[in-house]
């Protein structure tokens, strides 16, 4: 087959993102290796549009037709890289086309840790590094190694380390400096044989204890309580369109925190380097937006951080949804929101 039957016209994105918006891109081809990859680069008609590539289609709200080429990733593979029983770590690799979860579970699988905390997220591998993906006291950065990635303007294939990644707080040079110049191809993580599990997490350790867990949990333990959590707050895509967490959890300074703080005593903060952050869900909630539904969208009615797409809503619907949020936010707390999900 040749690399220009690959390309379809006027396909439907609905079954493609987990908001479940119904738009159409013009052009759409999946790739399963690096070779098919540079040969739909080299399709002149690739080659002059604008290019959105897909994984899981998690962290993205289409608010319109897109006019260009969508790139399917669908490169797969999970494997052991260095094979030495006796060394603490493993280097794992995996094609940016898998889901994450499924990395997670393999991982668990070879009884390896490190990203347990991670379990349930959605989407896939390659768009992990692309925002640092984090929850319960874990992110993607703590056992990355590197990752590999292809250049669109040359067809050359390129390895980034940890450090060139450029990782912060849901950010990497990806969404950064060097946005749309790269496809990830592959990611490789270090994790460990000797495990050092993470349950500082208040929610963690109390689910733990009602799994019967008091001591000495393993990581499928710590993986099973993440997924717990998750269910009981997030609502599943399959039964409700949603993107997860709409917006990042705002860090402000200690000054402002503690100004917020004898104004609102309930208000909840975490230290981070050079502040304090705050839960975007509880600034939303003590907005009053947790619940609301406005016809075929709304917030959903367990978790204010969440915006749902109840059936039939327009992506425009929901980013002007996140707007309001975002500015009744600021009205009240003088604290700025901003959307973790990819408005398009």
């Amino acid at each position: 087959m040749s690399s220009a039957s690959l390309l379809e016209h006027d396909v439907s994105l609905r079954p493609y993102n987990t908001f479940g918006i119904d738009v159409k891109a013009r052009l759409f081809a999946r790739f399963r290796n690096v070779d098919e990859l540079r040969a739909l680069l080299a399709l002149p008609e690739v080659q002059q549009a604008d290019k959105l590539v897909l994984g899981g289609g998690s962290n993205l709200l289409f608010t319109q037709d897109f006019n260009g080429v969508v790139l399917k990733n669908e490169i797969a593979g999970l494997e052991i890289i260095d094979q030495e029983e006796d060394t603490d770590t493993a280097l794992v690799r995996a094609g940016a086309g898998e889901s994450w979860h499924g990395m997670v579970q393999y991982a668990l699988q070879q009884n390896l840790s490190g990203i347990e905390n991670l379990s349930l997220i959605p989407g896939t591998v390659g768009a992990a590094p692309l925002q640092n993906i984090g929850a319960y006291g874990a992110e993607l950065q703590d056992t990355f190694d590197h990752l590999e990635a292809l250049e669109i303007s040359t067809g050359r294939l390129r390895t980034f380390t940890r450090e060139e990644c450029g990782f912060g707080y849901r950010e990497s040079v990806f969404k950064g400096p060097l946005k749309n110049q790269f496809i990830v191809t592959s990611v490789v993580l270090r994790l460990q044989r000797q495990h050092r599990l993470n349950i500082s997490y208040g929610a963690l350790r109390t689910t733990l204890a009602d799994m019967g867990i008091e001591a000495d949990p393993t990581p499928q333990d710590v993986s099973e309580a993440v997924i717990r959590i998750r269910r009981s707050k997030l609502p599943d895509p399959a039964q409700i369109g949603n993107a997860g967490s709409f917006f990042k959890n705002p860090e402000i300074s200690q000054h402002r925190f503690d100004e917020l703080k004898a104004q609102y005593p309930a208000l909840p903060g975490y230290p981070v380097p050079g502040g304090v952050k705050v839960p975007a869900a509880w600034l939303i909630e003590q907005c009053g937006w947790k619940g609301r539904r406005f016809g075929p969208h709304g917030v959903h009615e367990n978790q204010a951080l969440v915006l749902v797409n109840h059936g039939g809503a327009q992506g425009a619907n929901i980013r002007d949804l996140a707007h309001e949020i975002i500015a009744s936010v600021r009205e009240k707390f003088g604290v700025e929101l901003h959307p973790e999900v990819n408005i398009m």
